[in-house]
């Protein structure tokens, strides 16, 4: 394994960019079997982002998967993946550089909290490499059923709503406006409970999401645009990244 290629190596795990087709095969079929595709999960964009695994070292099985696409600033954010399903006019303001996190995925015979550790800290890493001010992408909930969220969608309304000068507005045909329909109370246990990990990791650095839930039926998933303002993270959760991610 080329030195250069290698992000991040912390206990048994070792977090890596694609070094060629055959880590992106193996990227592809992980994400195939995470995300229970009919296909191989494949698809135009592969070919334009950074892709990086996080693998076993003492097996080199691979655990963890996602990739990242580098855009120059906010005029550039048409080109991401998130553009398809929302309008992110607003971020044609933003003037540092961006990067789109997306088909993130643990293995699910994998049930270690040290992995999403890991994939936080390379990401840290490659957002210090790229001089990145802000990472995005979709956050999803598992499955079209919006009823098992109602708490967590409840808890994003009343407290991680993005700053209305970056709000994405509704672009796909098949959305859950969740925070102009929800009038509940949050139950905070059963919100923290149903929150995606990631998503959840995401907003414990003051990640923002969208007003609006996207009901993707290809990816059999609910899913809301977060925004990650690097400038933004709490200094104490800036150190933790930064001492796992060296």
């Amino acid at each position: 394994m080329s030195e250069q290629t290698v992000l991040l190596s912390k206990g048994r795990y070792v977090a890596r960019l694609a070094a060629g087709d055959v880590d992106i095969a193996a990227v592809q079929a992980l994400r195939t079997l995470c995300f229970r595709t009919p296909r191989i999960d494949q698809d135009e964009f592969d070919s334009e982002c950074a892709h990086i695994l996080v693998e076993d070292s003492r097996s080199g099985a691979l655990v963890c998967c996602f990739r990242m696409l580098v855009l120059d600033g906010g005029n550039d954010v048409s080109r991401s993946y998130s553009a398809q399903f929302y309008d992110l006019s607003a971020l044609h303001a933003f003037e540092g550089r961006m990067v789109e996190m997306g088909r993130f995925c643990i293995h699910q015979a994998w049930n270690d909290a040290d992995i999403l550790r890991v994939a936080w800290g390379a990401m840290t890493a490659y957002v210090d490499q790229n001089d990145i001010q802000m990472l995005f992408g979709c956050s999803s909930f598992a499955g079209t059923e919006t009823e098992d969220y109602l708490d967590a969608f409840a808890m994003l309304k009343h407290r991680h709503l993005a700053p209305k000068r970056w709000l994405p507005r509704v672009k796909a045909p098949n959305v859950f406006r969740y925070a102009a329909r929800l009038r509940r109370k949050p139950d905070a246990k059963k919100a923290m409970l149903r929150m995606p990990p990631l998503l959840r990791t995401y907003l414990m650095m003051g990640g923002w999401v969208s007003d609006h839930a996207v009901v993707d039926t290809h990816m059999n998933t609910l899913h809301v645009f977060t925004g990650l303002e690097i400038g933004a993270i709490p200094p104490a959760r800036k150190r933790l990244l930064r001492a796992v991610a060296g």
